[in-house]
């Protein structure tokens, strides 16, 4: 049997260790989050500007294969950048979970089994948004500057947006991304596989939660750092903040009056 001090200095390890794994998990999502945004950011400045940088590859006439990887690509990264950072929650509480029940410090590195199963879904419905993208600008309703060429779909948009915050189904959806705690506990089970699925089910919630919300990106300009910018802060609003449940109704509500005046001005 140890004695007090030697069980008390394994506790202190095991807390120093935890704490380690927390700071190095915050830094790898900041680190993510920052890289992300330095793209997005040099790519949207440069394509209301000249054009001739990190958006030149966007005024190409043939969207073969390789442009549409590109275009993958930047809607992949911009989901990253502006989902990640609300994922850190449940990240970090799955990491301290899984080292207090399983006690190898090998388990505290599953959290990245479960954070790319997490990106994973959000990289499918990248793709899904790729190709709306390319059928939008098909059918001459967006232009090739990303933004909308009708205030009918903008307006449309923004309603169905509104409509979506008000439905049971966003309302489940949200309880499930905001409520870390419940989620795990429901859901929780050893493995990095299982890390996996259960980051492919976060992933699915948060899709399910602000699908909506992100197609509002067409309504706007899919480039447009103030409509990035105000999508970001309304999912960490809604996700994050004490009043997010609260919220989501009001935002609706705007967004449907907002569409409303955008058709018929």
């Amino acid at each position: 049997m140890k004695s007090p001090a030697s069980a008390a200095a394994d506790v202190t390890l095991v807390e120093r260790i935890v704490r380690h794994e927390r700071i190095v998990l915050l830094a790898t999502i900041l680190v993510v989050t920052l890289a992300c945004w330095s793209w997005i950011v040099p790519m949207a400045r440069d394509m209301y500007g000249a054009m001739t940088g990190s958006s030149a590859w966007l005024m190409t006439s043939d969207w073969d294969a390789p442009h549409l990887l590109l275009l993958g690509s930047m809607w992949i990264v911009m989901m990253a950048g502006m989902m990640l950072p609300s994922a850190a929650p449940t990240l970090l509480l799955y990491a301290a979970s899984t080292r207090r029940r399983i006690g190898d410090r090998r388990a505290g590195w599953h959290v990245y089994a479960m954070a790319a199963g997490y990106l994973l879904v959000w990289a499918g419905f990248s793709a899904v948004a790729t190709l709306l993208q390319r059928l939008l600008t098909a059918l001459l309703l967006l232009t090739p500057m990303m933004e909308p060429a009708s205030a009918v779909l903008s307006g449309a948009l923004l309603i169905g947006a509104g409509v979506y915050q008000w439905t049971p189904l966003k309302r489940a959806c949200l309880a499930s991304c905001s409520s870390p705690i419940a989620f795990l506990m429901h859901r929780w089970r050893p493995g990095a596989m299982a890390a996996f699925r259960l980051g492919v089910a976060h992933g699915l919630a948060c899709v399910g939660c602000c699908w909506a919300l992100m197609l509002l990106l067409f309504a706007g300009g899919v480039m447009s750092l103030a409509v990035i910018g105000a999508l970001t802060a309304i999912v960490l609003v809604e996700k994050l903040s004490p009043i997010g449940a609260g919220s989501v109704r009001f935002t609706g509500a705007m967004l449907i009056a907002g569409g409303v005046w955008v058709i018929s001005s």
